[in-house]
């Protein structure tokens, strides 16, 4: 009796962890000159591209802290 009580509550705890992850990944993508959320990317490790970017330190980093007029995000969807 208490392993089916066990095997039950494994059972449900899997199936609320899927169902709560589709949740988070079926946001709809940003608009046509919307705004992009906040993304946090590794620091590159080496040295010249962190400079190229514009960027010191270690850690993350977000997209309006590289030092440029312009970036050009390209996104791909492979599903």
């Amino acid at each position: 009796m208490k392993r089916i009580s066990i095997y039950r509550f494994v059972a449900i705890a899997v199936f609320v962890l899927i169902c709560s992850s589709n949740l988070a990944l079926a946001t709809s993508p940003p608009k046509k000159g919307g705004v992009l959320p906040e993304i946090n990317l590794p620091l590159p490790e080496d040295s010249a591209h962190r400079s190229y970017l514009g960027l010191a330190g270690s850690g993350l980093f977000q997209i309006p802290q590289i030092k440029a007029e312009v970036v050009i995000i390209e996104i791909f969807s492979m599903y």
